[in-house]
This record gives C-alpha cells, structure tokens and sequence, in this order.
C-alpha cells in the first residue's frame, strides 16, 4: 500500500489543527511594565494562549490587519549578533526553525496559529503571511482552506539583492507574501508606483498625466505585485543584529495599504519587531508577541528607544530579582542619588559559544555594567506595574547609569541587557 504523500494528509492536518487550537486554554498575563497607555501590548508568550486571551478580554473581530512571519521550515537556526559597551561582537542564539525534517509537525504548528488569527480579523482586515520556497506551496493550500480561496488577494513577491546563491540552482532572492481577506470586504489602499515610459520620452495621451526625473518621464500605476525593497543594510539606523529582521520600508508598504490610522495590527511573531516599530510611527496600535526573550528584548528597546506607548505582558508574574543588579541609592529631604554599580545577566537565556562566552567573562571582567542595553526608572512605583518615567538607551556616546534628582518615596528600576534579560530593584 503506498504511503500517504505530505498532500494527501494536508486534510488531517487542518483537521487536528483546528482541534488543537480550540483545547487550548487561554493565558493568564500580568502587567509589569507600561510605556504610556494607548492600549498597544508586548507580550513574552507563545502565541496560541495570547491570542486566547485576547479573544478572552474582547478583541474577536477587531484586528486590521496580521502581519504573520513564522519560521520558514529551514532546519536551521538563526543568531543575532549583540555587542556588549566594549565593541565587540557575539553570537546569540535567537531562535532554532529545525522540525526534524517534520514538514506535518510544522504544518500544524502553523495552522493551529492561523486559526487563532482569523477569529481576531475584523470583517474588512487582512493576513499576510510571509514565507519563501521552503514550503510556501503548501501553506497556500492551506489558507485557501482556512481563509477561503474566494478571499485570496495576491502573492506578494518581495525582491532583494542580499542573499546566497549556488551553481546548482539560480540565486533565491525573493521571498513570498500570501495576502488574504477576511472577507471580500477587506480593506486595501493601493499605492501608486512609477511606470517609466518606453525609450523614456513622453507618450503624449490626452487625460494621461506624465512626469519627468533624472531617469526620464513616467506615469503613476498602482503597485504591482513585485516589491523590490533591500534587507536591512549592516550600518542601517534600525539594524538590531537580529538574523531574520525584516526591513520597515517592507512592513510600512503593508501598514499604510491594508490599515488606516488607530487601526489595530498584530504579529505573533513579532521577532525583532519591525511592526510595532512601524506602528508606532505610522500611528497605528498594535498587539505582539514572541516567546523568545531576545526577541521580545529588542523589540522592547526599539518601542522604548522611538518612545512608543505600550505595556509589556507575561504569562507568569516575574519575581523581584535584585541579586543580579547592585544599585547604590541614598535618599534625603525628598531627593534621592541612585546609581547602578553592578548587572550580571541570567545564565539560563545565555546561549554563546565557548569563544564568546569567554569574551563575556573578560567584557564583564572590565566593565560590571557593559551588558546593559537600556534601562528605566519608575519614580512612582505602585508595587504591581514598573510605568516608565524616563528610559535611557546606549548610543554611541554610551549611557547614563545614574539618577540623582526627586524622591516620592517608592522607586523601581527595570535594567535590560543585550540577550533579552531584565532585572528589576525597587525601593
């Protein structure tokens, strides 16, 4: 008897999927940091239970749009480079896409997850997932199933330069984006884009407005379906060292197109978080998760670093865990002196290396505060929520690593470091 092909199972795999996604229970999430109040979360969590709970708390039906960009099927894994103040460069495990070779373990995974999303979409939202050759195949077999494919919209291919190639095959130098409707109604803004005219001259049509650049004239079309859009570059503003970042031009092309201001976008795998980041300067809200702590680190210190409201979610109420940080605090008369002496990261999310991890120490050896990538002081801290009353961030002119000014009497300090790691000292 011939044994089942991958296609053949896909209708089991849909089956248990769905299955799956409904026996799974809700998270229960605390509040311990807030970043202003707009109503955006971050949240360190797998996404099936946070989407549960956002159903929970009443948000079936008011998401605009999912951004979704998951593991590609790749068997491999991916680092990202995080430098300590000193310069120096280290690999950190950010995440590992390896199945076994399971292409139906990883089909379910995903599928128990869109099914999540499409409960959240309003009526007139979109999903874009985004994938490549991997298995992309066979992931649109399976949203025309979930989705319906009536509501398929297109294949957005995004083209970039930066990537391998082979002398076995052609470089691959796009990646595929399945754009789906909730429903016909979805909303779509389509941007217009230069067409240039052939032999670069003008055409001359009545009614047809033409321009003129550099290059020669042009007409304005709407976007075509080919997104020519470079990866993040090496010295780039918004690089975070995270392998798999993805670039805000990309991201603001899907924004601005399928939500409009105060909309509420989502990504539940939200990486090194290039679309809260976009959220939060195209003025949209936003809802994201990842269950890595690097992660949720870096998207954190990009929101705190643009000054993006949010509040940051856990599943489990973190412990105060002040024996890693070493705070020096004098107070008098109402004003206080404060000033972080000591931070040594959690070893259990450190994944270097022996090379690195020996960089580490000798980093570490010379500089008892190198490790830290930003901070933030709660001068009125209530015991439950750390709310950010000033963040400092290490640029290239360092970071400041004292406070001296008013005392209210209660005081907490959330220091983060370059793998994700946080530690809370309060007063």
């Amino acid at each position: 008897m011939r044994e089942k092909s991958l296609l053949d199972k896909l209708p089991e795999i849909i089956r248990s999927s769905k299955t799956e996604y409904e026996q799974t229970a809700a998270g229960s999430y605390t509040t311990i940091e807030r970043n202003r109040w707009t109503g955006n979360i971050l949240a360190h969590s797998d996404n099936v239970p946070f989407m549960k709970y956002l159903i929970q708390i009443g948000m079936s039906g008011k998401l605009q749009l999912i951004y979704a960009d998951p593991p590609f099927f790749s068997e491999a894994a991916y680092d990202a480079t995080v430098r300590p103040a000193d310069g120096i460069s280290m690999k950190q495990l950010a995440y590992e896409d390896k199945w076994g070779k399971s292409e139906e373990e990883y089909l379910k995974t995903i599928c128990t997850s869109l099914w999540g999303m499409k409960e959240l979409l309003s009526d007139e939202g979109s999903i874009w997932l985004h994938l490549d050759w991997h298995i992309v195949h066979y992931m649109k077999i399976i949203m025309d199933e979930i989705f319906g494919r009536e509501n398929f919209v297109n294949e957005i291919i995004w083209q970039y330069k930066s990537g391998g190639s082979s002398r076995r095959h052609f470089a691959r130098k796009h990646d595929t984006l399945l754009f789906y409707g909730k429903t016909k109604d979805y909303y779509l803004d389509i941007p217009k884009e230069k067409s240039y005219n052939r032999g670069l001259k003008p055409y001359n049509f009545k009614d047809v407005a033409e321009y003129e650049d550099e290059h020669g004239w042009y007409t304005l079309v709407n976007m075509r379906d080919v997104w020519p859009v470079d990866m993040v570059g090496r010295t780039a503003a918004e690089r975070t060292g995270y392998a798999t970042q993805k670039p805000e031009k990309l991201i603001s092309l899907i924004v601005n197109s399928c939500s409009r201001k105060g909309d509420i976008c989502a990504d539940f795998f939200c990486g090194s978080g290039t679309l809260p980041a976009v959220c939060g300067k195209l003025e949209r809200r936003f809802m994201a998760c990842d269950k890595g702590s690097l992660a949720v680190g870096m998207t954190k210190k990009r929101l705190l670093a643009d000054d993006s409201a949010f509040e940051f979610k856990v599943r489990d109420e973190k412990g105060k865990d002040d024996q890693r940080l070493k705070i020096e605090f004098v107070e008098s008369g109402g004003y206080c002196d404060l000033r972080i002496k000591e931070y040594r990261p959690d070893p259990a999310i450190i994944k270097l290396n022996k090379k690195d991890q020996q960089i580490l120490e000798e980093s570490l050896a010379q500089d008892p505060l190198c490790l830290i990538d930003n901070w933030s002081i709660d001068l009125e801290y209530d015991g439950k929520v750390h709310k950010n009353s000033m963040s400092f961030t290490r640029g290239k002119d360092g970071m400041e690593t004292y406070y001296n000014g008013e005392f209210k009497g209660s005081i907490s300090v959330i220091v983060r470091d370059i793998f994700g790691g946080e530690s809370q000292w309060t007063y």
